[in-house]
């Protein structure tokens, strides 16, 4: 798994609602980077559009996928800047975020 940047949430603009395209490109992106599970994402780990504060595509309530030494996948969404975020609680439960440029999507494939 690539070891990514966090940043802190204040240094992002999330977008306030996902076309269904944007939708399915986080589902697809999220289905890659966990690693194409065989039982599909939905299965795997089912996301939910919501547009609570941001517009996102979270985990279903009761799923928990580990990410990176006890982090907790939380939600994936999209910045202003078309910039894939996956937002995780850390060890600590804070909730933190790292961005995914266009060349770290492109070489992930």
């Amino acid at each position: 798994m690539i070891k990514l940047k966090t940043v802190t949430v204040d240094k992002l603009r999330f977008k306030k609602e996902l076309s269904m395209i944007e939708q399915l490109s986080i589902k697809h992106f999220v289905f890659n980077w966990v690693g194409c599970p065989p039982e599909g994402l939905d299965e795997f780990l089912p996301l939910e559009y919501t547009e609570d504060v941001l517009a996102k595509m979270e985990a279903s309530d009761g799923t928990v996928l580990c990410i990176e030494e006890q982090e907790q996948f939380r939600y994936a969404t999209i910045t202003e800047d078309n910039q894939i975020v996956i937002a995780f609680l850390d060890s600590n439960k804070e909730l933190k975020h790292r961005v995914f440029s266009l060349d770290e999507v492109v070489n992930k494939r």
